[in-house]
């Protein structure tokens, strides 16, 4: 039997160079989308952390973490948008189990 609604949560990063209002209207894009498609459960920013490796020769990024609920088919096309998004530097999204 197909799932009908999966946990998913997706974390990303965005450019600090994007300023305040920047990252608030990506956020804000990407929750409306989420909730469009499906449930948000939780948006937690962690804001301005250092990388692990430079990306993009860039030192830092701003990070934030979505848990939601949705199809199985809508994970993959938030990601899809995000990675051809200008200002999303990476992003994953995985299965929660529970």
């Amino acid at each position: 039997m197909a799932k009908i609604s999966g946990k998913y949560e997706a974390l990303y990063i965005l450019d600090p160079a994007l300023g305040e209002e920047g990252i608030a209207a990506l956020v804000e894009k990407f929750k409306a989308m989420v909730e469009a498609e499906g449930t948000l459960t939780n948006v937690d920013e962690w804001g301005k952390r250092r990388l692990a490796y430079p990306i993009n020769d860039l030192p830092e990024g701003y990070y934030v973490l979505m848990n939601f609920e949705s199809k199985p088919a809508f994970p993959a096309e938030l990601e899809r948008v995000m990675k051809i998004t200008e200002g999303v530097m990476r992003c994953l999204t995985t299965a929660v189990e529970g």
